[in-house]
């Protein structure tokens, strides 16, 4: 494998890798077979997998949902593709009512072992019904587990987690990273659900991101270093299961801590990560947290007010100093 992968391939890969280990598990979603996805995301699959494993849908989310359900209930692994994450509202009976709910109500003697994958997030432009970061809507429904990788090979590792897992997992792929690069994991590479990763150890704040907020953390981080602030940045990974013991070991080190997140503030998990934080680490805390998010509006289609809605490296900048004079 090349020294680099793009997140884009790094998609196809962790799933190839899966297909190769697991003869249960298949693919499906619109577009993702001859044209190997609207965002190139599946290429190579039909080549390598055949059409018995790669299945091309109609244009109907629930349609896709619901042959993902009833293929997981009989034993086979599907990833499903739910285009732009915007709409799995169009699915949202499946994903919210039914899928969750089997294991739970047949007393665990049917699980649902499905993943489905979707192009989340803003900051290029889509407009209002193809930009939203929508992990808090997952978030609302027990039931499901919640991955959203930041780098190539987190992508491939959580991919290979969230296949191999008895329970349904809504997999958060980032729009705005698909052209990003990365070192390309080593075989059998997994990483845990819910296993967050501190990706810069800083002593003085503690930034909590997701996904695309991450690299944005990140570059936050470096800006506020040459101001003499340390920050560390936390890579949460994902939502179900929270590794709130990570987030409240960095604490124990910087005692002050601000969430990045993509979502609207209305409702964003950085407040349910803010409510632990109160409830477990309150003792721990030398200042307000503070949570950067997204306003709550619908995202715009122009660049720049679209910049003025989504989290940005000068917000946080911003943030963080309020903090760090408190």
């Amino acid at each position: 494998m090349a020294d680099v992968i793009t997140y884009r391939d790094a998609v196809a890969e962790g799933i190839a890798r899966e297909m190769r280990r697991d003869a249960s598990v298949v693919c499906l979603g619109e577009d993702i077979a001859a044209a190997g996805g609207v965002f190139k995301t599946a290429t190579g699959l039909l080549k390598e997998f055949g059409p018995e494993r790669v299945w091309d849908t109609p244009i109907s989310e629930q349609a896709i949902a619901g042959a993902a359900m009833g293929a997981a209930m009989t034993g086979m692994r599907p990833v499903a593709e739910i285009m732009f994450s915007d709409f799995l509202a169009c699915c949202w009976d499946y994903l919210a009512n039914e899928i969750p709910k089997v294991r739970y109500m047949t007393g665990g003697q049917v699980t649902v072992p499905l993943v489905v994958r979707t192009a989340n997030g803003g900051g290029l432009g889509f407009g209002a019904q193809h930009s939203q970061a929508t992990e808090n809507w997952a978030l609302t429904v027990p039931g499901l587990k919640i991955a959203a990788p930041a780098t190539p090979a987190d992508v491939i590792g959580l991919l290979a987690a969230a296949i191999r897992s008895d329970d349904p997992v809504v997999f958060f792929e980032h729009k705005g990273l698909f052209a990003t690069k990365g070192p390309p994991p080593p075989a059998d590479h997994v990483v845990e659900l819910g296993r967050a990763a501190v990706v810069r150890e800083g002593t003085d704040v503690t930034l909590v991101a997701l996904a695309s907020m991450v690299p944005l953390a990140l570059t936050a981080a470096d800006v506020l270093a040459g101001e003499g602030i340390e920050a560390e940045v936390v890579d949460l990974r994902c939502l179900v299961p929270l590794d709130a013991a990570t987030v409240l070991a960095s604490l124990r080190r910087t005692s002050r801590l601000v969430t990045v997140e993509e979502n609207p503030y209305q409702g964003g998990w950085g407040a349910t990560v803010v409510s632990v934080v109160a409830d477990e680490g309150f003792g721990l805390l030398d200042a307000p947290v503070r949570r950067v998010a997204g306003e709550c509006v619908p995202l715009p289609f122009a660049d720049t007010l679209e910049q003025q809605v989504i989290p940005t490296v000068d917000k946080v900048v911003t943030e963080v100093r309020r903090l760090a004079a408190y």
